[in-house]
């Protein structure tokens, strides 16, 4: 049986989540790079299986277009036909096809593919703003209202590290995956997002800044603040306490 998050124990990883499957070919990244069909594919993740009809309406879309953009994702993978159940009449149901899709490293994208990877990433960036601020204007009460996990932080790596750490962010992600017959009473959807990148490297001009950059003590002597004296008695000092290295939060709620 599957274990729940909390367990104690976590669930193995699936054979249809494990193996990664990269998205080399052109005709297939400009295939889920259209705007359209990324919101086709994004409300079929969040929300399950739907037929044209409903992604129409819920898209502003008319039936054709959602059919065409359907027929499209299907051609490449990303959608499929699915049961309906006993109430679907003779109406076509498409669902999300789970799987571990990854693109290909910058350094092996050809110019063309850049644009079209840049695009994709517009449109999924764009897409995850809007959720978050949904998110903020109708925050929930109740048990899931602590469900918004945040975390921010920095940790130096090798290169090597870095492409470890995301393999085992990824690990476990996939452990947490099952199919919906699986999916516990009370579940829901949480959308997770993982962002690994450089800091910018200091330049000279920014070096210099921080090293000329006047303190509040010799800026105009007649309006410094005063500098907060040692507290007396052995109790703790005044002023600002230093910020840990990562800042991890749960915050007001993916």
């Amino acid at each position: 049986m599957p274990q729940q998050p909390g367990s104690g124990e976590l669930p193995a990883a699936r054979g249809a989540f494990a193996t990664p499957v990269e998205l080399g070919d052109l005709a297939t990244l400009k295939a889920l790079a259209h705007p359209r069909r990324q919101a086709v594919f994004q409300h079929l993740t969040l929300h399950g299986p739907a037929t044209s009809a409903m992604l129409a309406r819920a898209l502003g879309l008319n039936t054709g277009a959602t059919s065409y953009h359907l027929r499209e994702l299907a051609r490449y993978g990303f959608v499929e036909e699915t049961d309906g159940g006993p109430s679907a009449h003779r109406e076509r149901w498409w669902r999300m096809v789970p799987g571990d899709r990854r693109f290909p490293p910058r350094s092996r994208q050809s110019p063309e593919m850049r644009q079209v990877m840049d695009e994709l990433n517009h449109h999924a960036y764009a897409g995850d703003l809007e959720l978050f601020e949904r998110l903020q204007r109708d925050a929930e009460d109740g048990p899931w209202a602590d469900a918004f996990l945040y975390s921010r932080g920095s940790v130096r790596l090798t290169l090597p590290e870095l492409r470890s750490f995301f393999e085992e962010y990824i690990a476990l992600l996939n452990r947490y995956k099952r199919p919906e017959s699986e999916t516990p009473p009370g579940a829901r959807t949480l959308l997770t997002r993982f962002l690994g990148f450089p800091a910018p490297e200091p330049t000279p001009e920014t070096v210099n800044a921080r090293v000329n950059e006047p303190t509040p003590e010799t800026v105009n002597d007649s309006t410094a603040e005063p500098v907060n004296e040692p507290a007396a008695h052995g109790s703790s000092e005044a002023g600002p306490k230093n910020e840990t290295a990562h800042d991890s939060r749960k915050a007001d709620h993916s």
